[in-house]
């Protein structure tokens, strides 16, 4: 393959409609944390967590439709997204205090994902995206944060329930992302 070949290749690009939208998620970190720890503008701060996950959700939908999947993308994406959702639980901890389960494991599970990852990177020089339940995971998590933004008063039992239906999602997407993740490791490639 050629210089220009490697050049004009789709995985290869980096100003793409869905990176961009994904560099806009990151921008809008530090607004919804200042709307909802600084100005408690719980309103502000909910719809601005509604447009990062519309866009997460438009980015995905035009990567694939338009051929804009990249490999940039589908390491970006989920930075952001991973960033967004452990700023929103901190911002969410200082009312829940259970939110720390949530984060805790997420900053477990994208610690070891991200070194095995890298590792499956180095050993089959494929970089995989998502996977479904990676996604439903993500659908979960928005949902329970932008309930508790909105549902100032959300009754205890049911911010644990939603809580719980998280984390057990989280841990099911570790083990099966951690199970693909030691295949790759020990046959070299999927």
């Amino acid at each position: 393959m050629t210089y220009t070949d490697k050049k004009n290749n789709p995985q290869n690009k980096i100003l793409t409609i869905p990176n961009l939208l994904s560099f806009f998620r990151l921008c809008l970190i530090p607004v919804f944390m200042w709307l909802y720890c600084v100005e408690e503008n719980f309103l502000w701060t909910g719809i601005l967590l509604v447009v990062s996950g519309v866009t997460d959700t438009v980015d995905g939908f035009v990567a694939r439709h338009f051929n804009m999947i990249s490999d940039l993308g589908k390491v970006l994406d989920p930075i952001a997204d991973k960033l967004t959702q452990a700023a929103m639980l901190f911002c969410l901890l200082t009312r829940f205090p259970l939110m720390i389960v949530p984060l805790g494991l997420m900053v477990f599970k994208e610690f070891f994902m991200g070194v095995t990852g890298f590792l499956v990177i180095q050993k089959t020089g494929k970089v995989f995206g998502a996977d479904w339940h990676g996604k439903v995971n993500t659908w979960l998590l928005y949902a329970m944060m932008i309930l508790h933004v909105f549902w100032y008063n959300i009754p205890d039992a049911v911010s644990k329930a939603l809580i719980a239906v998280c984390v057990i999602m989280m841990l099911i997407s570790l083990v099966l992302y951690a199970r693909h993740n030691m295949k790759a490791l020990r046959d070299g490639e999927l």
